[in-house]
């Protein structure tokens, strides 16, 4: 069987790692969390991020030993035969198509801020079209995808670390009391939710063979965008809750663009508007990337 051309560099691999992990959960989920658990749900995401490392040490040691195309479907069909590999690639496959496309809605949906007045079939209009997009950059081949993924990544991460910057000098210790309102438990409780922001970093392991020097950049890059989007996470959210007031903060569906209004007023709104779509876009050209192989 022929060899894919390996393309991929450490920094786009850093990114297809970081894209996939980074989307819609980071601007949604705070505001859930904490009517459950408090600021004490910075510690959750901390909590959530330890009990990944064991799969990502996994599937690093599987990667480089098995560095083919197929990821899930290719480990299982060696270890346990065709049968057992073809249900579990079919599971990875239609979870990497049905992130994708649920990111590709969110595109969407996302852009009625700035136009209200979109309907549900624009919206989906909006999806297809970017869809198509990403369709035709992974076409053309996968060094392409590679470094508009780099160009995506880069933009949102330096929004959030702006964000980031910005809103520590406007931090409210007042609004970290009580810390852990509904007590410990919910500190773990709120960890299992929060697990999903993790969820698609071990998943583009299906592009292994296409990155140059696998046995370095492949865990490298994972471990890599592992410890940069957790910490971007834990600063995000602490920050979010340190210039938010609790009752506005609790059942917010947008907590993030919340929290930029009370230090950048509109401007910062939109900032975290365009971060979001920035996520939504990363996870949909990583997820398309990913399942395609």
């Amino acid at each position: 069987m022929a060899e894919l051309k390996k393309a991929l560099g450490l920094l786009d691999v850093f990114s297809i790692f970081s894209g996939a992990m980074i989307s819609s959960v980071l601007f949604v989920l705070p505001g859930i969390v904490i009517k459950r658990t408090g600021p004490a749900m910075i510690l959750s995401y901390i909590i959530a991020g330890f009990l990944y490392i064991p799969a990502m040490f996994a599937k690093a040691e599987l990667a480089t030993a098995m560095p083919r195309a197929g990821g899930d479907y290719f480990f299982i069909d060696r270890s346990l035969g065709s049968a057992a590999g073809t249900i579990g690639g079919l599971n990875t496959w239609f979870a990497l198509s049905l992130k994708s496309a649920f990111a590709l809605i969110g595109i969407g949906a996302v852009m009625t801020v700035f136009k209200s007045d979109l309907t549900d079939m624009q919206i989906k209009l909006i999806a297809v079209v970017f869809c198509i997009l990403f369709f035709i950059i992974n076409l053309v081949g996968v060094e392409i995808a590679g470094r508009f993924q780099v160009f995506l990544v880069a933009g949102l991460l330096g929004i959030l670390i702006y964000f980031i910057f910005m809103g520590s000098y406007h931090v409210d210790p007042h609004h970290f009391r009580p810390f852990a309102p509904a007590g410990i438990e919910s500190i773990f409780k709120a960890a299992g939710m929060v697990f999903i922001s993790f969820a698609g970093l071990t998943k583009v392991c299906s592009v292994s063979e296409e990155i140059k020097n696998p046995k370095r950049n492949l865990p490298l890059a994972m471990f890599m965008a592992f410890f940069v989007v957790t910490t971007i996470y834990v600063l995000v959210v602490f920050i979010t809750v340190g210039v938010t007031p609790p009752h506005e903060l609790s059942g917010s569906l947008s907590p993030i663009s919340l929290a930029a209004s009370k230090f950048m007023g509109s401007a910062g709104i939109k900032a975290v508007i365009v971060a979001a779509i920035l996520a939504f876009m990363t996870t949909a050209n990583a997820g398309i990337m990913a399942a395609s192989r």
